[in-house]
């Protein structure tokens, strides 16, 4: 098959670069359209149920609903100076398609228009609500912020809508920056490991095609389903680094089949027959890791496992189809523009003099080394998670400003709220009984550790007993009917009626984790029930929602893994060793990612601690777990290859590293290369994931490889190679390691 490839994309060049070239046309037109991006949203948690049936009394969807902060060095907000300024920078947005609701101090009832105006900070709010959901209020946010605008007044604003699109600003600012140094620096290891201009420039055409075409075609589905904006920014994480690597594979064969003596075709056949399999079974291996992400269905990991999964397909099309054909139109020119660099020795006796020692003293070798990954492992132990707020925007960001303006003048607003909704069977419920359940309910949430207020309509005057608050909405007496009416209008709506506890603890804090399990604890009230909503039940929602399918995922990715090592190899041990190594290689990575970012030794990154997103371990593993794959399989199959033919363990093993450490070496470093560049994101996830892969990936190809795979391989010896005869068949092919020539 792929033999019948390499002589198509010799033979049909053109054609395959008018494919290729149509291809890239209809990725520009989708960049040019761009997309529809949604948030970082889960679908059918406890936490959004909730805050839904208060979105239904209240009349507006909290996410949809941005705050505008206006604040004067003169004026004082009661003003009508002030009132005017605010009115008429808002006025735009009174009628505007994209608005379904404007509501300033000046339009609500006295009372609570005090709650939304600070005299001594002289800063008032208002609450604006965007139409439709809110991947329609993303789309609609960032024309409407320009129409607020005052000559006399500073004005911010914040809230989920202003959030997220100030994150997906960022995001899309460090993708640039990422992609500005990703590439310079991968073409410094090409240039490198190829020494001429033009087989170096190849991988990283490649690439640059994979993560365009990867980044179009998720542009294109967020018009039809919801898609992270951080979708984008894993698709060119992946998609550049497998694209260059397996350029490398390929263009590193074909000069080897050159150098051999063949002519350009058959040196081109060769390569695509041998790379080819290698690059095949690679994006395999990656996409069955993505496949993980599939059973957190209703996230947005799903989506960017699917989006991750399309851009390593094209990484594996581009480079077995426009990779060979662009070899086949330059011809003998793929050794032009050659570097006057020194002409370096091939190192391969050296790897097979340490495979060699590390197996003369395996034990010795093989404890300390488990030591010291088990060591990098430990601080995995310490993980906190917690899902991302306001708080992971860097500090400039107008959205950061905004909340924290809004929790130094209006502290309620700004701290954690505990939204509890409580639905009856049916009519009202304000009956004596139900009244007498929400108030008991409203006392109980008001004595847990940590909660300072309760919005409630039967609970908070401390003049008023359980009997009263029964007596007063039975039956009011006249003076104060508006006033019971005003609180059913503003707490309840049909048999719903909803109640909200505040507290100074951090929405991912302990304490505020303790609060909403204490609620949920009993969850009758009368005849009844209630749910919890808020940022501290979500941020227990999802990290439940994550773990609960994360064992699902993860005996997914290693069964697969498990089955296609047993049939590729034909051998019962070397799979199950070579997941080990992979849990070895992740764990450090895990564990200096805790020691980093959660625990704020960043160093030069200047990392403010904080609690690990909780899609992050589930991220990396399902991606690390195909990358690190990729490494194991060059060099088990080159060993396997070897023991076959000599019957010896040593001396396949020898050998297999020998062959095989160049290749390795060079497109590890192109990988760190690039996940190193992604390290310099402003956004914490971002950031996390490209620091925590370039730590996996520098393991995976300097302890694991070099020092554990020679020493366990010896200490089980010939155990390696033993399987059932009938697998033997099923077996896949043999494909070649690449050049014997690469830089170490």
């Amino acid at each position: 098959m792929f033999r019948a490839l390499g002589d198509f994309a010799f033979r049909r060049h053109w054609l395959v670069l008018a494919g290729t070239a149509v291809l890239l046309l209809a990725s520009v037109a989708s960049l040019l359209i761009g997309g529809r991006m949604s948030g970082a949203t889960i679908t059918g948690l406890e936490a959004g149920q909730a805050d839904a049936l208060i979105e239904s009394v209240v009349g507006r969807r909290a996410e949809n609903t941005v705050v505008f902060l206006f604040r004067s060095k003169t004026l004082a907000p009661n003003s009508p100076e002030f009132s005017r300024a605010m009115n008429a920078a808002l006025e735009p947005l009174r009628g505007d398609a994209a608005i379904s609701g404007v509501e300033t101090p000046s339009e609500l009832d006295p009372r609570l228009a005090a709650t939304r105006v600070n005299e001594e900070g002289r800063t008032a709010y208002a609450l604006i609500t965007m139409a439709g959901d809110l991947k329609q209020a993303l789309a609609e946010f960032p024309r409407v912020r320009q129409l607020v605008r005052s000559d006399e007044l500073e004005v911010l604003a914040t809230g989920q809508a202003a959030f997220q699109t100030d994150l997906n600003a960022q995001l899309e600012k460090d993708l640039l920056l990422a992609e500005l140094v990703s590439f310079p620096l991968a073409l410094i290891v090409l240039l490198l490991v190829f020494r001429t201009v033009v087989a170096a420039l190849l991988p990283v055409v490649v690439g640059g095609l994979a993560v365009l075409g990867g980044i179009a075609v998720v542009l294109a589905l967020s018009h039809v389903t919801d898609i992270s904006q951080y979708t984008i920014n894993v698709c060119s994480l992946i998609g550049l680094g497998v694209a260059i690597d397996y350029s490398l594979f390929t263009v590193a064969r074909y000069r080897e089949e050159l150098a051999a003596g063949h002519d350009f075709r058959e040196a081109l056949v060769l390569a695509v027959d041998h790379a080819g399999r290698v690059v095949a079974f690679s994006a395999l291996a990656v996409c069955s890791g993505l496949a993980g992400l599939l059973f957190f269905d209703g996230s947005y990991l799903m989506t960017m496992g699917v989006g991750g999964a399309i851009v390593v397909a094209l990484a594996a099309l581009f480079a077995l189809t426009t990779l060979p054909a662009l070899l086949a139109v330059l011809g003998k020119r793929i050794h032009a523009l050659a570097l006057p660099l020194p002409k370096l020795k091939s190192r391969e006796g050296v790897w097979h003099g340490i495979a060699m020692a590390v197996m003369r003293r395996p034990v010795l070798v093989l404890v300390p080394t488990l030591g010291v990954l088990l060591l990098l492992a430990s601080p995995f132990t310490r993980l906190r998670l917690a899902a991302s707020d306001v708080r992971v925007l860097p500090a400039g960001l107008e959205a950061a400003r905004g909340f924290q303006l809004l929790g130094e003048q209006f502290p309620d607003e700004a701290q954690t709220h505990f939204n509890v909704p409580v639905f009856f069977p049916s009519g009202t419920p304000f009956t004596p009984e139900r009244i007498g359940a929400l108030h008991d309910l409203s006392r109980r949430i008001s004595e847990l550790p940590g909660v300072r207020k309760v919005n409630s309509p039967v609970f908070g005057d401390p003049r008023l007993s359980r009997e009263m608050y029964q007596g007063l909405f039975s039956n009011p007496p006249p003076q104060q009917a508006p006033l019971i009416e005003g609180a059913k209008q503003a707490f309840s709506k049909g048999s719903v009626v909803f109640l909200q506890g505040i507290s100074a603890a951090t929405p991912d804090s302990d304490a505020a984790r303790e609060i909403v399990k204490a609620i949920r604890s009993n969850r009758t009230v009368g005849d009844g029930t209630l749910l919890v909503g808020g940022e501290s039940a979500l941020d227990v929602d999802n990290t439940s929602y994550l773990l609960s399918r994360a064992p699902r995922a993860v005996g997914f990715v290693v069964s697969a893994t498990l089955l296609v090592l047993f049939l590729l190899l034909g051998s019962v041990l070397l799979p199950i060793k070579a997941v080990l190594m992979n849990f070895l290689s992740i764990g450090g990575s895990f564990g200096a990612l805790v020691f980093i970012f959660q625990e704020g030794h960043g160093g030069l990154l200047h990392i403010e601690p904080h609690a690990l997103e909780p899609a992050l371990p589930v991220l990396l593993f399902c991606v690390l777990f195909g990358l690190s794959m990729d490494y194991e399989v060059l060099i088990l199959t080159r060993m396997r290859e070897a023991y076959e033919r000599t019957g010896d363990n040593a001396q396949a093993v020898g050998e297999g590293l020998e062959k095989t450490a160049g290749l390795v070496t060079s497109a590890a470093a192109i990988m760190i290369a690039v996940f190193v560049a992604f390290g310099l994101a402003k956004v914490v996830l971002i950031q996390a994931v490209g620091v925590g892969m370039a730590i996996a990936v520098a393991l995976d190809a300097t302890l694991i490889r070099v020092l554990l795979v020679p020493a366990t391989m010896r200490l089980f010896g010939k155990a390696n190679w033993w399987g059932p005869r009938w697998v033997k068949k099923f077996k896949a092919g043999r494909p070649s390691v690449g050049p014997r020539t690469l830089l170490s």
